[in-house]
Order: C-alpha cells, then sequence, then structure tokens
C-alpha cells in the first residue's frame, strides 16, 4: 500500500543494516585462522575455506575494498585475476567490520578480536574516564596503551610459539601506540620503499620453517581520501600497488601463502549541501549533544546527560531516511561491533550512532576541517566500504 503524501516517511529498520561477519569471515578471524594452521595453542579455524600453510604473508593495502578491485581491472590486472581466490577459492569476500576504518580494522587483524572487545571502536571515541574525545588513529590525546586495549596480538602469541613472526612496514610506524596494541609482536622492520618492503617480506617469509609475516601499504587510501576513487591520482596508486602485489608473489618461498587484504574499501562524496551535512552548522542536529565522535559515515553521538531519548529521537527523525540510527544498546544487540562488548568499552560507544546507507556523509566543517573536505570517504556498513578481498596466492 502506497505511503500518503502528508506521512512522515519511515526511518530505516535495523534489522535492513548488513551485520558483519564476526565469527566467520571477517578480518578479526583472518589471524586466529592462520595461527591455528601454525598450530599455536589457543587458536582455531574460524574461516573454514582457507587451508592451512607453513608460511603465511598478510599484505595489507589500506583503502582498498573489494568493490574498488572489481571495478578497475585494467588499473589492477594482477589483483582481479585473483579475485576467484579469495577466501580460499570461493570467490568471496570478508567483512571489515564496524565501523570499517582503519583504527579499527588493523586492531581487529592484530588482535583477532571484534571492535566490542578490543575497544576500538572507531576514528574518535569517547573516553569515559577524562569525557575527552580520543583519535584513535593518531592517539590523542594521549592515553596508557595497555589499558586501552589489554589482550596480547595474534603476532606476540605466534612468536611465543616459536613461529618466525616480522612486521614490514614504513619507519614511522615502529613506536606508534595503536602498532604496539596491534600489531607488534616478533620483529618490526622498517622499510620506506614499497618495493622494499616486498623484497624485505618474501626474505622473512623464508627466514622459518613456520612463519607468520605482514606487511601494508596506506597510499592508495591517503590519494582516495584526497582526491577521490575516481582520480588520476587514486588510479595511479593502484596501478603501483598492483605491482607490488605481483613482485610479492613471485618471490613466495616454497611452502607459503599469500594473502591479500584490506582494511576497508571508500566511497567518494559530492561536495554539495544535500551529500555533506554539516552538525557544526545545524542547530537541531547538535542540540543535546555534547560530543561528536566517529566519522562522517560512522557517528558517535555522544548526549548531555538526560538528553539522550531526545537526541535518538531528532537523529532519527532528520536523518532516519539516508542513515541507520541506533542507541547504543540497540546496536550492541544487533552485533555491529560484535557478538560481545567488553565492560570497559560499552562507554566509548556513542549513545546514538549513525551509519550511513545513502551517499552522504555528516560533516564538522568547524572542529573536523580536515576530514571534512575529504573527496574519499569511509566507515558505514555498506558493500562499497565494508567487503574487503582476501586474495590468495600460494607456492
Amino acid at each position: 500500500m502506497a505511503q500518503p503524501a502528508w506521512q512522515d516517511p519511515e526511518p530505516l529498520a535495523l534489522d535492513t543494516a548488513p551485520v558483519p561477519e564476526y565469527g566467520s569471515g571477517s578480518l578479526a578471524d583472518l589471524l586466529p585462522t592462520l595461527a591455528a594452521g601454525l598450530e599455536v595453542p589457543g587458536f582455531t579455524a574460524a574461516i573454514p575455506e582457507l587451508t592451512p600453510a607453513d608460511r603465511n604473508c598478510v599484505f595489507l593495502i589500506d583503502g582498498l575494498g573489494w568493490e574498488q578491485i572489481k571495478a578497475y581491472p585494467d588499473e589492477a590486472p594482477f589483483l582481479h585475476s585473483l579475485l576467484p581466490t579469495s577466501r580460499g577459492g570461493t570467490g568471496r569476500p570478508l567483512t571489515a567490520g564496524f565501523p570499517s576504518t582503519t583504527a579499527t580494522s588493523l586492531a581487529s587483524v592484530g588482535t583477532g578480536l571484534p571492535p566490542g572487545e578490543h575497544g576500538l571502536p572507531g576514528y574518535t571515541a569517547r573516553n569515559p574516564r577524562t569525557g575527552e574525545l580520543m583519535n584513535q588513529l593518531r592517539w590523542k590525546p594521549w592515553t596508557e596503551p595497555k589499558a586501552w586495549q589489554p589482550y596480547p596480538t595474534v603476532f606476540q602469541l605466534a612468536d611465543a610459539a616459536g613461529v618466525h613472526t616480522a612486521q614490514v612496514s614504513a619507519p614511522m610506524f615502529e613506536q606508534t601506540p595503536l602498532t604496539k596494541i596491534a600489531l607488534s609482536g616478533g620483529s618490526f622492520l622498517g622499510r620506506l620503499s614499497g618495493e622494499d618492503r616486498m623484497d624485505v617480506a618474501a626474505q622473512r617469509l623464508a627466514a622459518g620453517d613456520r612463519s607468520l609475516v605482514y606487511t601494508y601499504y596506506s597510499e592508495v587510501d591517503g590519494k582516495g581520501h584526497r582526491f577521490g576513487t575516481d582520480s588520476d591520482a587514486w588510479r595511479g596508486q593502484l596501478m603501483y600497488v598492483d605491482g607490488l602485489a605481483r613482485r610479492l608473489a613471485e618471490q613466495l618461498p616454497p611452502r607459503s601463502a599469500l594473502y591479500i587484504t584490506a582494511d576497508h574499501g571508500m566511497i567518494d562524496i559530492p561536495f554539495d549541501e544535500q551529500s555533506r551535512i554539516d552538525f557544526d552548522e545545524d542547530w537541531e542536529l547538535s542540540a543535546g549533544v555534547a560530543l561528536l565522535g566517529g566519522e562522517g559515515r560512522a557517528r558517535h553521538v555522544y548526549a548531555v546527560p538526560g538528553a539522550q531519548a531526545d537526541v535518538l529521537a531528532v537523529w532519527r527523525e532528520v536523518l532516519g531516511e539516508q542513515f541507520w540510527i541506533a542507541s547504543r544498546d540497540e546496536a550492541i544487540a544487533a552485533g555491529w561491533f560484535g557478538p560481545t562488548i567488553d565492560e570497559r568499552v560499552y562507554g566509548r560507544i556513542g549513545d546514538v550512532v549513525a551509519a550511513a546507507h545513502d551517499d552522504v556523509i555528516i560533516t564538522a566543517s568547524v572542529n573536523e576541517p580536515h576530514e571534512s573536505a575529504m573527496a574519499g570517504v569511509h566507515g558505514s556498513l555498506t558493500p562499497v566500504e565494508q567487503l574487503v578481498p582476501l586474495l590468495e596466492v600460494r607456492s
């Protein structure tokens, strides 16, 4: 039955939001599955499609989602050719987890835990102890890393079990808190050029009879944020990283499996008022809000005491056709952050959580000028942001 023109439209139903495949096909399940294949105690194979290998290398390309590889076969012929190998030859992607953003995803990769347990539930999140917003990528303001994320990484546990373990990345990442709490364990080898990283990753893979090596490249994401995924600059980076992946694949030592994945995809948002809703200029959305966290497509909204219900109602009324709008408890019950939420993490999640459905973002032009100017963005539950490859090459 058609809805009368005068009747207010219904907000998006929360049960229509795609929920990440925690426990069977998310980024958090990758390293535990590889560790189980290496017989590291305490791990089970969460992704059943993967076959164990003695030497395992994970190459994570920041910002290169499943949909981007599918859409650009000419720029990424090698990666595109590997699409049928994804997820153990099923030709299917993994899900990043929510929100689909770097700090959250890298913590999920390295700890093998979903966001509700590792406790990095967004780009920025409120510290319940101080009441301040914490940027979990830049780690500002300073927060004791082990208090914020107390679990050991999979790399640490694998190293303790005698697996040859190494991370190969840009030197500037070696001492960052995010690396310490998510990706530490074994050796860190800093290399500036992408080619050097591929070569060293292959060497470290061959250095042990049982190996777990991680390497990373960030500039696909960087160019996407600045110029968008339909830009020459972004396409150039895609062509470059396609060559890096081929270079690494051609150097695999015997008994190796290379897994090429990403932390999230990306979507370009037009620079117009309909597509970019400015929280800092919208009195209706800002009423009763003490802090605005997260990022444009995955917002944590922290209400002033006593205003939680009113803020939820207003956000649903204003944005409910374009965003999935949930209370904290509704988002948790829906499984957005994983099957369980640690007590220390509960207050980091917004009183209201807004996940974009349409091609739209909530900017904050005054408080987030850099982020508000980005052409390409990510964070939500849509396939273009959420789906990531798990391409496989074996030797």
